[in-house]
């Protein structure tokens, strides 16, 4: 086809500034991808926007209120206070009913939220004698307790013995000798 001119007629298209390629006009597809990124940058901008809030919400919140304290354990050993990090640690009531087990992190610490009131931690490894104390959880406070672990095994006898010896310690100290 030719226009008026003699010159060879503009694919269809062409004339409104853009070319063909592959039955379709390059000037379509800009305008396509361009809204794309539109509609993209306005979603991201919505879902940024509905984070930020949603962490000030968070933030601002008030805590509830409860009898929860929280208690950190402390393992080393005690010759050389080096952490120790593969320690099972018991939480127990005074009864020795099993609350829960914790593990002592890459510092020896473990920590555990517990309502408040007296407790047992007992900490046990293979390597080393086991040790048992006695704690009070206090509302909205942290208790730290010490864990010192001597070198030898757990054996039940020389757990008796250890708290034969404690409680005999604590009475002396209760009646002032």
């Amino acid at each position: 086809m030719t226009t008026s001119s003699g010159s060879p007629a503009p694919e269809h298209g062409a004339a409104e500034g853009g070319r063909v390629f592959l039955g379709l006009r390059l000037g379509d597809f800009t305008s396509t991808l361009s809204r794309l990124q539109t509609v993209v940058g306005l979603v991201g901008g919505l879902v940024s926007i509905a984070g930020a809030l949603f962490a000030v919400t968070n933030f601002v919140k008030p805590t509830p209120v409860s009898n929860a304290g929280q208690i950190v354990a402390i393992v080393r050993e005690a010759k050389t206070e080096k952490t120790i990090t593969d320690a099972k640690i018991e939480i127990l009531t005074l009864q020795n009913a099993l609350i829960t087990t914790v593990t002592p992190n890459y510092f020896g610490k473990a920590r555990h939220s517990l309502e408040e009131g007296p407790y047992r931690i007992r900490v046990s490894h293979p390597r080393y004698a086991a040790e048992t104390r006695q704690i009070q959880v206090v509302k909205g406070q942290t208790a730290e307790v010490y864990l010192r672990l001597r070198g030898g095994s757990s054996s039940p006898l020389e757990h008796a013995e250890r708290a034969v010896q404690e409680g005999v310690g604590a009475v002396k100290l209760l009646f002032g000798q």
